[in-house]
C-alpha cells in the first residue's frame, strides 16, 4: 500500500483559540464583589445564628476561589497560547479550570447539606431582621456577578444553528455565581417564613434544597468539561459533516480510520485515513473539508487501492 500525507502547517505556534478577554476582566470584578460579600455574610450568619445565610456566605467562599481559579485559568491560557510544548493551543486549561470549578461546587453541596441537616436535627434561635437584611445584600451582589459573566457571545455552527459552542471556564464562573443567587433567594424565603410564621424549620430545609441545585449543576458542568478533557466529541455535528463529505466523492473512498476533538471553542483537529482510487488526492479531501470552517486543522492520509 502507498500512504499519501497532507497536513497543514506545523501546530506547535498556531493558536486556535483567541481567548475570551472581556470575560477575563469581568471575573476579576467578581472576584472582588464575591470576596467582599463573602467577609460580610459570613460574619453575619455567625452573629445572626442563620444557617441559610452562613450556607450563603460560605458558598460564597468557596466561589471566590473558584472565580480565581477561572481568572487564573484564562491568564495562564494567554501566557502560554505560543509555548511550542502545547502541540494543540492552550484551551484546554480554560476547561480544566472549568472542570476544577464543578469539583468545587460538589464539595460545597456537601458542606451545604451537612450544615444545613445539623441545624435542623439541632435548632437554634435565628435573627430574622438582620439576616434578611443581608441575604437580600448577597442576592443583590450575585446578580450583579451574573449579569457581568453571562455569556454573551455565542457562536452558531458555520453550517446551521444546531450547536452553540460556549466558553466553558466562564459558564463554570457563571454557574457558581448563579448557584450563589438560588442559595440567597432560597434563603431569604426560609428567613421570611421563619420570622412571619414561625417556619423555623424552613431555614434548614431551604439549605438542603440550594444543595441539591447545586449538585446537579455542578455535574451537568462536570459532564461538559469532561468530555472535552477526554476528547469525548466523536458525537459532535461536525463528525457527520466530515463523512458527508467523504461519501460525495464520486471516486471510490472509503473512511478507515476518523479522529475529531475540540482545540478551542468551536474549533476543531481532524486526522482522517482513506482507502482510495488513485484520481483522489489529499489536497482535494483538504479543499472539500475547508468549507467547515470549524475544523482548525486537518490532517488527511491516503492508502491506495491496489
Amino acid at each position: 500500500m502507498e500512504a499519501t500525507h497532507s497536513a497543514g502547517k506545523l501546530c506547535h505556534t498556531e493558536v486556535f483559540d483567541a481567548g475570551n478577554p472581556l470575560a477575563e476582566r469581568n471575573t476579576r470584578w467578581a472576584i472582588i464583589l464575591t470576596a467582599m460579600t463573602m467577609v460580610v455574610e459570613i460574619a453575619g450568619g455567625w452573629m445572626f445564628n442563620s444557617m441559610a445565610l452562613l450556607a450563603d456566605g460560605w458558598h460564597m467562599s468557596s466561589h471566590a476561589l473558584a472565580l480565581g481559579l477561572s481568572a487564573l485559568a484564562y491568564a495562564a491560557a494567554r501566557r502560554f497560547s505560543r509555548d511550542g510544548r502545547f502541540a494543540f493551543g492552550t484551551w484546554k486549561i480554560e476547561i480544566l479550570g472549568g472542570y476544577t470549578s464543578a469539583v468545587c461546587l460538589v464539595g460545597v453541596a456537601g458542606l451545604m447539606l451537612f450544615q444545613s441537616v445539623e441545624r435542623l436535627v439541632f435548632p437554634s434561635e435565628i435573627h430574622y431582621d438582620e439576616a434578611i437584611v443581608l441575604a437580600f445584600l448577597g442576592l443583590g451582589v450575585n446578580l450583579a456577578c451574573a449579569w457581568l459573566l453571562r455569556d454573551t457571545h455565542h457562536h452558531p455552527h458555520a453550517h446551521g444553528e444546531h450547536e452553540h459552542h460556549h466558553d466553558l471556564n466562564q459558564r463554570s464562573a457563571y454557574m457558581h455565581v448563579i448557584a450563589d443567587a438560588a442559595t440567597s433567594a432560597l434563603a431569604i424565603i426560609a428567613l421570611t417564613g421563619g420570622k412571619f410564621w414561625n417556619f423555623a424549620w424552613l431555614d434548614p430545609v431551604m439549605g438542603i434544597v440550594g444543595a441539591a441545585l447545586v449538585t446537579i449543576w455542578a455535574y451537568g458542568l462536570l459532564r461538559d468539561t469532561g468530555r472535552v478533557l477526554l476528547d469525548a466529541e466523536m458525537d459532535a455535528p461536525v463528525v457527520a459533516e466530515v463523512r458527508e463529505v467523504i461519501a460525495e466523492i464520486p471516486e471510490a473512498a472509503e473512511i478507515t480510520d476518523l479522529h475529531i476533538w475540540r482545540v478551542g471553542k468551536g474549533k476543531y483537529a481532524c486526522i482522517i485515513s482513506l482507502n482510495a482510487e488513485e484520481t483522489v488526492q489529499p489536497e482535494e479531501i483538504r479543499k472539500r473539508l475547508s468549507i467547515h470552517e470549524e475544523l482548525a486543522h486537518v490532517t488527511v492520509e491516503i492508502n491506495r487501492h491496489k
